[in-house]
This record gives C-alpha cells, sequence and structure tokens, in this order.
C-alpha cells in the first residue's frame, strides 16, 4: 500500500514547517520554562502565581480592558461596516482606504499621538469642556478610559473589515422582501440584518479580543506601569526583572486566554455559518 499525499497539503509544508521552527518550538520552550520549579516540573509555578491576588488584579485588569476595547470596537465598527458595504463607487474605495490606510502606521506612532490627544490640553478634553460635559479641562492620560480609547483606535479595522465581508455576502433583496412583508426597520435589522451578519461580528470579536488582550506597547506608553496586564507584567518579568520562570507563567496563563476566545469562537462561527446554510 502506497502512501499518496495530498498536493495541496505538500504545498502547505513550508508554511507548515516555518511557523513550527519559528512558532511552534519558542512555544514548547516557554511552556516548559513555566513547568519547571524548584521541586522540578510540575504545576507550582502556576499555583504560585494564582495564590498571589496580585496576579488575579492582573488578570482581571487584562480581560476587562480586552472586553471594554472590543464593546468600543463593536459599537464603532458595526455601522461603520454597513456603510462600507452600502456605499458605491468612489465613496465605498475612499471608505475602504480610510479603514485600511491607518493599519500602514505602527502602534508606536499611534500610541504616541493619544498621548498628545489625551492629556490635559489634548484634543479630547477640549472638545468635552466645548460641549460642556466638563467644568474644566481633565486629563485622559495615564486613565483606563484612555488606555481603551486610544487601544480601540488601533484595533478598529480588525472589528470593521469581517463584518464587512459578511455583509457584502448579504443579498439586499432579503431586506426589501421583509419591508414589502410590513416589518419596520428595527425589525428588519433584528430579524434579518443581525442574525445573517452574526459570523462576521463573532469573527471580529475573536479579532480585536485576541489582539486587546495581548497588547503590550499600548498600556505601557498610554497608561504605564501602574495599571499591570498580563503582557506588561510578561515583558516587565522577563526585561526587568530577569525572572525567566515568573515571564512564561503569564505568558502561558495569557496565551491560554486568547487561544480560547480564538477556539470558542471559531467554533461559534461554524455553527452560525451552518445554520445560516440550512
Amino acid at each position: 500500500m502506497r502512501l499518496r499525499l495530498d498536493p495541496v497539503a505538500l504545498m502547505a509544508l513550508p508554511a507548515f514547517a516555518y511557523l513550527a521552527a519559528s512558532y511552534g518550538w519558542p512555544l514548547l520552550v516557554l511552556l516548559g520554562r513555566s513547568l519547571s520549579g524548584p521541586d522540578g516540573i510540575g504545576l507550582a509555578p502556576f499555583a504560585q502565581f494564582l495564590s498571589d491576588p496580585f496576579s488575579w488584579r492582573v488578570i482581571g485588569n487584562t480581560v476587562r480592558s480586552a472586553l471594554l476595547v472590543t464593546l468600543v470596537c463593536l459599537l464603532l465598527g458595526y455601522p461603520a461596516a454597513i456603510a462600507l458595504a452600502r456605499a458605491r463607487g468612489a465613496v465605498q474605495a475612499l471608505l475602504l482606504l480610510s479603514v485600511i490606510l491607518p493599519l500602514s502606521v505602527g502602534v508606536v506612532v499611534k500610541a504616541y499621538a493619544w498621548q498628545i490627544v489625551l492629556r490635559r490640553d489634548g484634543v479630547v478634553s477640549q472638545v468635552l469642556v466645548g460641549l460642556g460635559i466638563w467644568d474644566a479641562p481633565q486629563r485622559l492620560l495615564f486613565t483606563e478610559t484612555g488606555l481603551v480609547l486610544g487601544a480601540a483606535n488601533v484595533f478598529l479595522p480588525f472589528m470593521i473589515l469581517p463584518i464587512y465581508a459578511v455583509i457584502r455576502l448579504i443579498d439586499p433583496r432579503l431586506a426589501e422582501a421583509a419591508a414589502t412583508l410590513g416589518a419596520s426597520p428595527v425589525r428588519r435589522f433584528l430579524c434579518v440584518t443581525l442574525p445573517l451578519t452574526l459570523p462576521g461580528i463573532v469573527s471580529g470579536i475573536a479579532f480585536v479580543f485576541s489582539l486587546a488582550v495581548s497588547m503590550y506597547v499600548v498600556p505601557s506608553l498610554v497608561i504605564g506601569d501602574r495599571y499591570q496586564t498580563l503582557a506588561t507584567l510578561t515583558g516587565r518579568a522577563f526585561l526587568f526583572m530577569r525572572d525567566e520562570r515568573l515571564g512564561s507563567t503569564t505568558a502561558v496563563i495569557l496565551l491560554a486566554v486568547a487561544v480560547a476566545v480564538v477556539v470558542g469562537s471559531t467554533a461559534l462561527a461554524r455553527r452560525l455559518g451552518g445554520g445560516g446554510q440550512t
């Protein structure tokens, strides 16, 4: 019996080998270091880390900030994706360019720009004072609110593009048919548009949350060391504390959170996609 390899699988072998060497092997080394304690291989490093109340505060900061960033991106990105999908011609090209072009700007540049925008005499503070929301200028820099705003600006395209891709596949005649049956605009959105765009929403949430939960540059520059997350604690452990075991432990916990979200969202997206085809 001769073993026959699929040509498609052969085409994927170089990429798989590259990922295994540059990504898989370092992860295995990281996992091994996180499991090595004074008494040998075991879960003692994780038990020691999770027994500290400070560690749970760091985990809470990480998950909460990622959820807030994802929520802001969803609230801003969903209507933007609808507008992008319904635009035509040059207007759609211009809107698409405005979404994709910011991806070419480095995260460090964006973070420093938000430092200027969020300070006490920055644009945000002046606008809120001008609208009468604030009585006097206040700084948003080095606050959780500033962190969420800055991170949402960085990750917003990753919410818009998946939703836009799904909306483009929806037949516009479905909403027109619902309108002819007497459905109001709100009912058409809730019963037709929203259910059909759920796969895109789930994909966008997975993208943004997995990126936000592991962000390092934005928290370091916008909020500083006073607000620790798993990513910043990992960097601090490796770069400043020289504690490879602590850094490996926090990195593995961070990876587990991100992988759980991605795997769960992938399964949910497949279920929603399969339900939409039946």
